[in-house]
C-alpha cells in the first residue's frame, strides 16, 4: 500500500552514503515483480533491516549523487511504498530528482546533512525547506520552487495536471 505523504513529514532519519544507485533501490531482478514486492527490497543491499523497518513519515538522508544509475521509476515508488516521507541528500542524479517529484515524493538538496544523524528523530517543514530536530536544532536546505511544491501538494505530477486541467 503506498502511504500519501504527508504535509508535515516526521519521523526517523535513515543515513545512507554517497552514490546511491537505482538499482539499490529497485533490483533489476524483481523490476518485474508487483510494487509491493519490489518495496521489501527497497535498500536491503545496503541496509539489509530497512525495508522491514522504515516507518510511515522517515526521512532519508544521503551524501552526493543520491539516485545515480538508470532511470527507474520504480526507485521513487519503492520509497514511497514503504512510507518514506522524503529523501535530503547533498545532491541527486537530476532523472532520480524529476522522477521523484513526478510521483510525489519530496526530495531536498541540503549542502550540510553532517548534522543529520541516523536515528534521530526529524520534523521536515517542506514550504521552509528546513528540517528541525528534537534537541531543537533545524537544518536548511534549498528551497523547492513553489510549482514543484504544487506537484508534491497534488501527490505527484499525474495527479496534479488532473486538477489543473478539471479531471479530478
Amino acid at each position: 500500500m503506498t502511504y500519501p505523504i504527508a504535509p508535515t513529514p516526521a519521523g526517523r532519519i535513515w543515513r545512507f552514503g554517497n552514490n546511491v544507485d537505482t538499482d539499490a533501490m529497485a533490483p533489476a531482478v524483481l523490476m518485474k515483480s508487483p510494487l509491493p514486492v519490489l518495496a521489501r527490497h527497497c535498500l536491503a543491499s545496503l541496509r539489509p533491516e530497512f525495508p522491514g523497518s522504515v516507518r510511515a513519515g522517515d526521512v532519508l538522508v544521503a551524501g552526493t549523487n543520491f539516485g545515480m544509475g538508470s532511470s527507474r521509476e520504480q526507485a521513487p515508488q519503492a520509497l514511497r511504498e514503504l512510507g518514506v516521507g522524503a529523501v535530503v541528500a547533498q545532491s541527486f542524479a537530476g532523472l532520480f530528482y524529476r522522477n521523484a517529484i513526478n510521483l510525489g515524493l519530496p526530495v531536498l538538496v541540503c549542502a550540510d546533512t553532517s548534522r543529520l544523524a541516523d536515528g534521530e528523530h526529524v520534523v521536515l517543514d517542506l514550504d521552509a525547506a528546513r528540517l528541525r530536530l528534537d534537541d531543537g536544532n533545524v537544518v536548511a536546505c534549498e528551497p523547492i520552487p513553489e510549482f514543484l511544491r504544487q506537484i508534491l501538494a497534488a501527490g505527484g505530477l499525474v495527479p496534479h495536471l488532473k486538477r489543473r486541467l478539471g479531471k479530478a
